[in-house]
């Protein structure tokens, strides 16, 4: 608890006891007036102060103000008790609220915690504490057991265990060791290691999904933006009706006293704190207890938007795949296998892509660069390549019908990568990706949860879209795409009607992920592109996280509409029984904070960890 907090309950605690000695003295007219005059001074100066404060800066119309009026026109028809009363359990409701915030808070504080303090770096053969922002990239930083992981790099002395938990949720450690890539933001477990710097602090993981988080209270969502339409314009009209049912049958019975008090008791009711409050508690309570799990959620609106998803389309390759390609069959024509894959190493050493990786990593030794003369990639084809004087081909066979080469169709299941010379056709390697473990797990969690569709996008032959789709169940597949054709695939999918998001790697989905209802950036640890263009991002590869995080938001959404019918619900009935003179002051004073502590409690749930 804050001492902000602890003030508070002590004022609560302290014109509690005196509203209640109060009652017991036989004290009438201007004494019983003094009285209750003290605690509710005592429980009540600040409302009263902030109330004038907003009325000199043109403000007029908040709950201070209707809490103000309310409380103070009470005293001016003696009704001394329940005038104390109203300010003492409104002052209640305003502590719950506080706790409340403090509770949904602490989720995204945790997270906040993997900013690192400091970072000591190398240099001049002495090492240097400094500032995460003042290290260069290329700079080595040491990084001793306990520590957190300033800044994204690879570990070029030691080895470790690190603690991804705060950016992930898993809390099993990942073991580390030379050669390895580490992420700003976790904790080193074992042993010191040093790293070399590959982004500055600006630029480095824990500083975009600080700025993630920091910034998604800003993206409200429709229904947070109805609520504060509905309160700008809800609140004078209450206090319009209350001086009309204070004045017009007064002025017709000549009662006004009793029509006083009726319109006091409507003020004390309509006050909207109950929807003001919760509405945005349950969106920061459902967006904090989702990044607890490393799910984080760029906005309100985007969780909103993630409740109404009936269609998921997923990317393949290091989505539903682990993206770890490995090199499964040789088929040479006219030519030696170990030539052919000596060849394919050589031209694909200059790519960084998974492919080419895992041809050079088959190759075995290291790619004689020194034959290759020149090489580029062909978007969604594959690579161009002079070597050894000639021009060769290797990619789909898309682009072995541009270069002329008569290419055999592969009929194994997976990627095969076809080489040609000029127009002579060499043969295929044939490259298989792993299906990730969680993937079935998950296409079924979705469909448990009503996903109407689920749709595969791939770059890969028809061959390899039919066994992986068929082997996870997914509904609907679209093989041989290029990057344009998926954002092409997703609009017509659009066009059907469809609330639709979109899982990808967050590398070469940036189109689609931007072109989606939602976009969700799967494995995307360290990934700029991912966190730029998702709207979602899973700060681990488990494919089963988009349920969680779907369910999640339709919690959430239940939660803000059981809330909007309750509050308007309660008051509704309350105001007119009010007005009718049916209900009393007690009965306001629960329709206004009674009903705002019950729907910040029930707001409090979209905190709970979904699993």
């Amino acid at each position: 608890m804050s001492r902000k907090q602890k003030k508070m309950l002590a004022r609560i605690a302290l014109s509690s006891a005196l509203w209640i000695a109060a009652m017991f003295l036989p004290a009438e007219g201007v004494w019983a007036l003094a009285a209750f005059l003290v605690p509710y001074a005592i429980i009540g100066y600040d409302v009263l102060w902030g109330a004038l404060r907003n009325i000199l800066r043109g403000q007029v119309f908040d709950e201070k103000f209707l809490m103000a009026i309310a409380t103070v026109g009470a005293f001016a028809i003696s009704d001394y008790k329940e005038a104390c009363a109203v300010m003492l359990f409104y002052q209640v409701g305003e502590f719950f609220q506080s706790v409340a915030v403090g509770k949904s808070r602490k989720s995204i504080a945790a997270l906040m915690d993997i900013r690192p303090d400091f970072a000591v770096v190398k240099r001049g053969g002495e090492e240097l504490e400094v500032s995460p922002e003042e290290v260069a990239i290329g700079e080595v930083i040491v990084v001793r057991p306990g520590e957190k992981i300033p800044l994204d790099g690879e570990i070029v002395k030691g080895n470790t265990a690190v603690n991804t938990a705060a950016l992930t949720g898993e809390s099993l450690p990942q073991d580390k060791a030379e050669g390895d890539k580490v992420i700003s933001g976790s904790i080193n477990l074992t042993g010191a290691i040093e790293v070399r710097a590959e982004s500055v602090y600006e630029e480095s993981t824990v500083a975009k999904i600080l700025e993630l988080v920091e910034n998604s209270s800003e993206k409200k969502a429709r229904v947070e933006n109805f609520i504060t339409r509905f309160a700008r314009y809800y609140t004078p009209c209450v206090v319009t009706a209350a001086l009309i049912l204070a004045v017009i049958p007064s002025l017709i019975t000549g009662n006004w006293a009793e029509w006083i008090n009726r319109a006091l008791i409507f003020l004390v009711v309509s006050c909207p704190c109950a929807l003001v409050v919760s509405v945005p508690l349950s969106f920061f309570g459902g967006i904090g207890g989702a990044s607890r799990q490393g799910v984080l959620i760029k906005g309100a609106n985007y969780l909103e938007a993630l409740a109404g998803v009936d269609t998921v389309v997923f990317d393949k390759t290091g989505t539903l795949t682990k993206g770890s390609f490995k090199v499964t069959e040789i088929h040479a024509n006219g030519i030696a296998e170990g030539e052919l894959l000596a060849l394919a190493a050589a031209a694909e050493s200059f790519s960084s892509h998974p492919v080419a990786r895992s041809i050079v990593s088959a190759y075995g030794a290291k790619p004689e660069k020194s034959r290759v003369s020149d090489a580029h990639e062909l978007a969604g084809k594959g690579i161009e390549a002079t070597v050894d004087g000639e021009k060769y081909y290797l990619g789909n066979l898309a682009l072995m019908g541009e270069a002329g080469a008569k290419a055999e169709g592969c009929a194994s299941t997976g990627t095969a990568v076809y080489v040609s010379k000029g127009a002579e056709y060499l043969g295929y390697i044939v490259i298989n990706d792993e299906i990730k473990p969680q993937s079935r797990g998950a296409l079924a969690a979705l469909k448990a949860l009503g996903v109407k569709k689920t749709v595969m996008l791939t770059g890969d032959s028809e061959s390899v879209a039919t066994a992986v789709s068929s082997e996870l169940g997914v509904d609907e597949f679209r093989a041989g795409l290029l990057p344009a054709d998926k954002v092409t695939e997703v609009e017509k999918l659009l066009v059907g009607g469809a609330h639709l998001a979109f899982v990808g790697d967050g590398i070469n989905d940036a189109p689609v992920l931007s072109r989606a209802d939602v976009g969700i950036a799967m494995g995307a640890l360290g990934s700029d592109a991912a966190i730029e263009s998702a709207d979602i991002v899973l700060m681990d590869d488990n494919p089963e996280k988009i349920a969680l995080a779907i369910k999640t938001a339709r919690k959430t959404m239940r939660i803000v509409r059981q809330n909007i019918v309750f509050a308007l619900g309660v008051k509704g009935i309350i105001l007119v029984l009010g007005a009718l003179g049916v209900a009393n002051m007690w009965i306001a004073v629960f329709g206004d904070v009674g009903v705002m502590v019950i729907a910040i409690l029930n707001a409090m749930r979209a905190m709970i960890k979904e699993k």
